[in-house]
């Protein structure tokens, strides 16, 4: 098999059996209506990175294992004399993931790392932003297995944003849940 012809399992899920399942659902009078994952979004802030600016080397570095593109550093938009910052300092990493990089990483996280977070019963449904996109926040990055657990001096976690075009909360709700996001079974007590 070619590197060109290649489609992420997720990408073929999506068209195969998730767009027909929305149209179902909701009614479109088109498949173009469906919701689609338009990125996926992983921001990561730096404790301590006034003092330390190795620190931000290293967030950078694991980011960019984790995602498999190159992470960029964040900058702090302005001077804050309480906290010693001033602007223009690197203060994070983030990188953003785009077609098949991004298919790859929600099989791989949705696959593989989720099910590695300690006492695991399903991600919330409560953090959609009322416009279609979710954000999860991940504790430890050590979830993933392309960090080495030997080599990580402090565990930090990352912020995972997934931006869809979705209308609504619901329909986004929806799209994720197709795609195989383990959303929490509401309680029945």
């Amino acid at each position: 098999m070619s590197i060109k012809n290649y489609t992420p399992r997720l990408a073929d899920k999506y068209r195969k059996e998730v767009i027909p399942a929305l149209v179902k659902k909701f009614g479109y009078s088109t498949m173009m209506q469906a919701p689609k994952l338009e990125k996926i979004c992983l921001n990561r802030g730096v404790n301590g990175a006034v003092t330390d600016k190795k620190l931000v080397d290293i967030a950078l570095d694991e980011l960019t294992t984790i995602a498999g593109q190159k992470a960029v550093a964040t900058m702090s938009k302005k001077d804050i004399s309480n906290f010693k910052l001033r602007k223009n300092m690197p203060i994070g990493a983030r990188v953003t993931l785009r077609g098949v990089k991004m298919f790859e990483f929600l099989d791989r996280l949705i696959a593989v790392a989720l099910p590695r977070v300690r006492d695991f019963k399903g991600v919330s449904e409560k953090a959609f932003d009322g416009r279609g996109n979710y954000t999860l926040g991940v504790t430890e990055q050590i979830i993933f297995p392309e960090i080495d657990i030997d080599k990580v001096n402090k565990i930090t976690g990352l912020d995972i944003t997934f931006v869809t075009t979705a209308e609504t909360d619901e329909e986004a709700f929806e799209l994720l849940k197709e795609l195989g996001m383990p959303f929490r079974k509401p309680s029945t007590n």
